[in-house]
């Protein structure tokens, strides 16, 4: 393994050495002490810091290897659905023959939580864990870098801007993702996208297709690779987005040709974000493994697309956001559509709970980012109608539908 030790998770021979870094780490230790104290820890900070690290020093002291450590967060994140969702469902796991390896290719929303609840429904079902493939634009704190390799993530090499490296860091990667399939007999969790899905848009893209076979022999052809990788589409919807408010800001700006640049730990501050805030009901849908006959990149990724885009479990919110933009008579064209191809799931319906909640929700958010939130849940609906009937619901551009909306609206009017 030593051709990867630059990117692979940690082994259990380094688990305790990496525990006791990351407990001396000042900085991690000021960021839990915020997160369980508040504005406390800050006042009060040469006194609790000491405290804090006998905490995860005693607490650490029972992990010997990555199953301890995966243990331990799987409580944690049991306590976090009961906290901040309001309930988590799992279907689809009767597709996948959980005793060989797969790659779990899953749309991408939430940078920690899409592979967590991922993990967590295979966790229960008795299947092996995640190695999770993440970017190393996370890895701007070593404790971050740390805590994500012990538990099992491997690094996407994304910041290097030659080609000839990038070509390099790219076949490792694919090497890597073989080797941990039909060597290591290890699930794979892979984003189907470079980055989240921040205007709710879920497309894969062919490159991610063309990186999985780069290190696939010239003889064998590029359908039968990928079937070789079993790759599953996995869905995740989430009623809230706790970063809606954040991401709308990001896509409004990029919409009006303006830059755009994030904060130096930005990535890392949307992962605490996500963690804490609601995200009202969760759903996983795991699809059928895929199986291609084309060799082409582009219609395997819309292979992907078709499966990822049908199971994805629309919530209220996304009928309330597509209610305010387009007005009850396109909801009731739409619904007539999605009524008649829907198998799997439920049109759902709106309360005057979940309404009102939604409506403070908008309201908190800055008006001139307010068009482009609501664009942001009402667009995974406009997707499945996509797929359902392109000629007659085309697919929007992310940075054109506040535009589109306003036509709209006049028309509705």
């Amino acid at each position: 393994m030593s051709d990867y030790d630059d990117i692979r998770p940690y082994h259990d021979d380094e688990v305790r050495q990496v525990l006791q870094r990351v407990i001396a780490d000042d900085e991690f230790i000021d960021l839990a002490g915020q997160l369980r104290f508040s504005g406390w820890y800050s006042k009060f900070r040469w006194m609790m810091r000491p405290v804090v690290r006998r905490y995860f020093q005693h607490r650490s002291a029972r992990i010997h290897s990555i199953q301890d450590l995966q243990g331990i967060v799987e409580q944690y994140m049991a306590r976090m659905i009961e906290q901040t969702t309001s309930g988590f469902s799992v279907s689809g796991l009767d597709n996948v023959d959980l005793s060989q390896p797969h790659i779990f290719m899953s749309n991408h929303r939430d940078i920690t939580l899409d592979p967590a609840f991922t993990n967590y429904a295979l966790y229960h079902e008795g299947g092996a864990t995640l190695r999770i493939a993440i970017g190393d634009n996370l890895l701007s704190k070593p404790y971050a870098a740390d805590l994500m390799r012990l538990n099992k993530s491997f690094v996407v090499q994304r910041s290097i801007s030659k080609p000839r490296e990038l070509l390099r860091a790219l076949k490792k990667l694919s090497g890597y993702i073989w080797h941990s399939l039909h060597a290591d007999k290890e699930n794979i969790w892979l984003a189907h996208r470079e980055g989240r899905a921040k205007d709710g848009m879920d497309r894969t893209e062919p490159a991610i297709i063309k990186m999985l076979a780069i290190a696939k022999p010239k003889a064998v052809s590029l359908s039968d690779y990928i079937n070789d990788l079993s790759i599953v589409p996995v869905s995740i919807s989430y009623e809230f987005d706790p970063c809606d408010a954040i991401k709308a800001k990001e896509i409004r700006m990029l919409s009006e040709k303006q830059a755009y640049e994030k904060s130096e730990h930005e990535d890392l501050a949307s992962i605490g974000l996500g963690i804490q805030g609601f995200n009202g009901h969760v759903n996983l849908v795991f699809g059928k493994p895929l199986v291609v006959k084309t060799n082409n990149a582009e219609e395997i990724a819309r292979q992907l697309d078709e499966q990822i885009v049908r199971n994805y479990q629309l919530h209220p919110t996304n009928v309330i956001a597509y209610l305010n933009l387009y007005g009850e008579h396109a909801w009731a064209k739409a619904q007539a559509v999605l009524t008649a191809s829907e198998r799997h799931h439920s049109i759902p319906s709106v309360d005057a709970a979940t309404q009102a909640n939604f409506t403070a929700r908008m309201g908190s958010i800055d008006p001139v980012d307010r068009d482009m939130a609501l664009h942001m849940y009402a667009n995974p609906v406009l997707h499945k109608l996509y797929f359902l009937d392109a000629s007659e619901y085309p697919l929007p551009n992310a940075y054109e539908v506040m535009q589109d909306a306003v036509d709209t609206q006049a028309v509705d009017a």
